[in-house]
């Protein structure tokens, strides 16, 4: 039983996430949850039948989602047809999940968005009945999940069980998130956590989290990343390396000093300079930078899952990061290895029966690129089609569906489960 009183306390794995859903815990009225969506901790999260394009975002402060958001409402969306639909940039969407949830009084859960819906500037969180927090799930809940979507750069195009989002359960109240001191102690005389050209990191940064920099030093292009194009084209998220590159993303190049400025309001894909190992007893979340320290925070957080990085054999050290990057109000000057986010490490309550990598089809495991799946990547195009000739979407779907949005600061988003 997940909600055994001898049960370890951590985050589930993927053998006990699928416990919860044998249980009832996780549950869906559509059929069953498929076993392929569970990954080492977490769960991806499947979109329903419609979205309702909303007047502005919202928490139900008290009340269902349903009673909180019928005022709301400016139009109601189908995503079952063979199309799917189009979402527009920078309008908020409210899509009810497939998924829900029925948890013991000892389970809680938390939601990120995946990797690679991050990678597309699609900004996503899941909201709960009578919740005053986004992504967070308070032990025992019951009821439904919906997603609110708002992408921010392109255009997308989405369907009926896409897979936007992912959930994972914990297990206790009690202190399973690592602090500085047992992460310092893990990598010194456990497993090294973070990699710098191949060799474990001497002095780690911590602050209630271990800090990344970035890696601004460029290829022989001196080439570090990307920046998104304006009035971009459609991007379908059904679909995997089909996105010519060149239609949605500018090459970035770095300036003399090894660093960059970042335009306002426009958004960057940059790589960590150091390269991340997750163990199969931990698991790790991105959060939220100081934003006191060069205006720089991560505006929503990602999972990484046991293995990311991971060799059992030792053949390879570590992961890079991907690092979604924007500056808002003012241009932003960022140099090489400065730090601008931070993973923050919690126990597993066992180990996975499987790790995150290429047993699993992982997308991001020893990646070089910072591009998300749906692009194809530079160089690779296939021979039946030139660089430049969209396939994300019929022609007549790129309409001025143009957008930006608003904040203060700079802003980092990373994850790298899919």
């Amino acid at each position: 039983m997940i909600d055994s009183p001898n049960a370890r306390e951590g985050v589930l794995p993927n053998h006990q996430l699928e416990e919860a859903v044998r249980q009832g815990a996780i549950c869906t009225s559509s059929g069953e949850v498929p076993k392929e969506n569970i990954q080492p901790a977490s769960l991806d999260l499947r979109l329903g039948q419609k979205a309702y394009q909303m007047q502005c975002s919202f928490l139900p402060a008290g009340q269902t989602v349903e009673q909180r958001f019928r005022d709301l409402v400016i139009d109601k969306i189908s995503l079952r047809s063979k199309g799917g639909a189009v979402l527009a940039p920078g309008r908020p969407y409210l899509i009810p999940l497939k998924e829900e949830l029925d948890l013991p009084a000892t389970i809680r859960a938390k939601a990120n968005p995946k990797s690679s819906t991050g990678r597309a500037d699609v900004f996503t969180r899941v909201i709960t009945d009578r919740s005053y927090r986004f992504d967070e799930i308070e032990p025992g809940y019951r009821g439904r999940l919906y997603l609110e979507v708002v992408p921010l750069s392109f255009p997308v195009r989405v369907a009926e069980n896409l897979t936007l989002n992912q959930l994972r359960l914990s297990r206790g109240q009690g202190q399973i998130q690592l602090t500085d001191r047992e992460i310092a102690e893990y990598h010194q005389h456990t497993a090294p956590l973070l990699f710098a050209e191949g060799r474990p990191v001497d002095k780690l940064q911590l602050g209630n989290g271990l800090f990344l920099g970035l890696d601004l030093s460029g290829d022989n292009g001196r080439y570090v990343g990307y920046r998104a194009k304006g009035s971009p084209p459609l991007l379908d998220l059904r679909r995997s390396r089909q996105a010519d590159t060149d239609r949605y993303w500018d090459r970035v190049r770095s300036e003399r000093g090894n660093r960059i400025v970042l335009q306002p309001r426009a958004f960057y894909l940059l790589m960590s300079y150091e390269a991340v190992t997750i163990p199969p007893d931990l698991a790790a979340e991105m959060t939220a930078y100081d934003p006191t320290s060069g205006e720089l925070r991560t505006h929503y957080a990602g999972f990484f899952d046991p293995g990311f990085g991971y060799d059992r054999d030792g053949a390879f050290r570590g992961s890079t990061a991907a690092l979604e990057v924007r500056a808002h109000d003012v241009p932003f000057m960022i140099e090489d290895r400065q730090p601008v986010c931070k993973l923050t490490f919690e126990r597993m309550a066992e180990e996975p029966s499987q790790l995150y990598g290429d047993a699993i089809g992982s997308n991001y495991q020893r990646q070089t690129e910072t591009l998300g799946k749906h692009f194809v990547p530079p160089g690779n195009y296939p021979k039946h089609r030139a660089p430049g000739k969209t396939q994300s979407g019929d022609e007549g779907d790129l309409l001025d569906l143009l957008g930006v949005s608003d904040g203060s600061r700079l802003t980092v988003e990373t994850g790298d489960d899919e």
